[in-house]
């Protein structure tokens, strides 16, 4: 059996070929020209480019889909965290004798070859990997690119580059952030965010320092006191220039089209920053990208001018329309930090056009059991910034209920904060309630990990009708 992943040709089959993290390592096999198979419940968007691309796609996870291969090519076996071992496939993999990796184990092998860029951090990770990859794919450096998010620049949530440098985000969730040694590592913050892994706080610092260890050179937020007083980046950055880190910022504006602000490097001003994406959390991962692209040697004046042309990745804080004058907004925040910061930036983009108020509409689907129930106290104080709060039922993403946590009871702990909280269980629900209760120039801001954003088709069908039979109305002779 291989001790580790062959890239000589031997296939690979991909328990879960669908996921965003697993397709994007798919993607990368793909265009090395290396046989690549896997399997997944479901066709979307994401699997019909890797069959475009030569990958063979089984729509049911079956031991049958390993069958016919010769004893000395059976294909290398690429599972994540979320396949349960009792799966018929993954126990099939076993039976049969395939290598069987983690996911993790094809990301740190595919690094290897690289200088590795791990941007690791509860979080993101994704807005600032797919800001790293952006400014080095636009620097002409063309990295190899792997995100967990897709991103209109390069066409999805994987760019195979040329160059020498990979970009990846490295996942705390499980641990598997370990497997990484990195030649730049960025951590961006800690928090405890996965209970379903860790205890408590102190575990998930301890993986991060072992992470830290492993990086050549650590970049690291010292707002985060975790990051400052644990890992000691060897590189730093902060919003407050009080704390004396490498890159900070004055002269910070925070407007409803973006955020300007003055960059300092090392007590020397380098020149002023725009951003098109909003919020102090991604001011803050601009500054993270600013002290990769100087380590690379780039000047400041073209990492500033390309960061001014980052559109950010889709899910994180992604415009999906606008439709009778209302803004639909989709996020992947599931966690109370993130909804904040989230609802921070809704704020600001909904800051009063000619006079008029923009209500914003907070609709949040909770996401796992385990963190629903371990952090209900903070999601209660979390949408200080919305006009109105429509929470469903929790996202399970695979994990059993035992009955400890609705989400009709995250509603109510939401409700004691704030006055305008509606609980409505399903997508449907939320569908028909919101198509009832939206108006004109609301923002409304659809948070969460699961799927909820598949309500906003039909929303803005429906909207779309609206807005036309208005414009037919007033065209219409009297």
């Amino acid at each position: 059996m291989l001790n580790s992943v062959d890239f000589g040709g031997r296939p690979f089959h991909f328990i879960g070929i669908g996921g965003i993290g697993m397709s994007a390592l798919a993607y990368v096999l793909t265009q090395r020209k290396l046989p690549v198979s896997g399997s997944d419940l479901s066709l979307n968007h994401i699997t019909q480019r890797l069959q475009e691309l030569g990958a063979h796609i089984f729509w049911s996870q079956d031991a049958s889909n390993l069958e016919g291969h010769d004893e000395d090519k059976l294909p290398q076996v690429i599972c994540s965290t979320a396949i349960n071992p009792a799966n018929a496939e993954y126990q099939a993999a076993l039976n049969l004798g395939c290598p069987v990796f983690h996911r993790s184990d094809l990301l740190s092998a595919l690094m290897g070859e690289y200088q590795g860029i791990a941007i690791a951090g509860t979080h993101g990770k994704t807005t600032t990997s797919s800001m790293v990859g952006y400014l080095l794919l636009q620097a002409g450096l063309d990295p190899t690119i792997v995100v967990g998010g897709e991103v209109n620049a390069w066409g999805g949530n994987a760019h195979v580059g040329q160059g020498p440098h990979f970009v990846a985000e490295a996942d705390e969730s499980d641990g598997s952030l370990v497997k990484l040694a990195p030649y730049i590592g960025v951590v961006t913050n800690i928090e405890l965010d996965h209970p379903d892994h860790y205890a408590d706080l102190a575990q998930v610092i301890d993986i991060f320092k072992t992470f830290a260890e492993q990086c050549q050179t650590l970049i690291g937020c010292i707002d985060c006191a975790s990051v400052r007083e644990a890992l000691k980046p060897t590189i730093s950055y902060s919003l407050d220039p009080e704390l004396g880190a490498d890159y900070t910022v004055d002269q910070v504006v925070y407007q409803s089209s973006g955020t300007l602000a003055r960059v300092w490097e090392r007590g020397v001003p380098l020149g002023q920053l725009k951003l098109q994406v909003l919020g102090k959390h991604n001011l803050s991962n601009a500054l993270a990208t600013i002290a990769i692209g100087r380590l690379l040697g780039l000047e400041f004046e073209q990492i500033s001018l390309i960061l001014e042309g980052f559109e950010g990745a889709r899910r994180r804080f992604e415009l999906r329309g606008e439709y009778n004058n209302i803004l639909f907004i989709d996020d992947y925040a599931h966690h109370p930090s993130e909804i904040q910061v989230t609802l921070a930036a809704a704020r600001l983009r909904a800051q009063p056009l000619n006079e008029r108020h923009r209500r914003v509409v907070a609709v949040f689907q909770p996401h796992r059991y385990s963190r629903t129930q371990a952090f209900i106290a903070d999601f209660a104080q979390s949408f200080g910034n919305a006009d109105l709060v429509v929470t469903t039922d929790v996202y399970s993403a695979g994990e059993p209920s035992l009955g400890q946590i609705t989400g009709q009871q995250v509603a109510d702990a939401i409700a004691v904060h704030h006055p305008q909280v509606i609980y409505q269980p399903t997508l449907q629900a939320v569908t028909a309630y919101l198509m009832e209760t939206l108006l004109p120039d609301d923002l409304v801001l659809f948070l969460g990990a699961g799927n909820l954003n598949r309500v906003i088709p039909d929303l803005a069908a429906h909207y779309q009708q609206i807005e036309q039979s208005k414009s037919e109305a007033y065209c219409s002779p009297a």
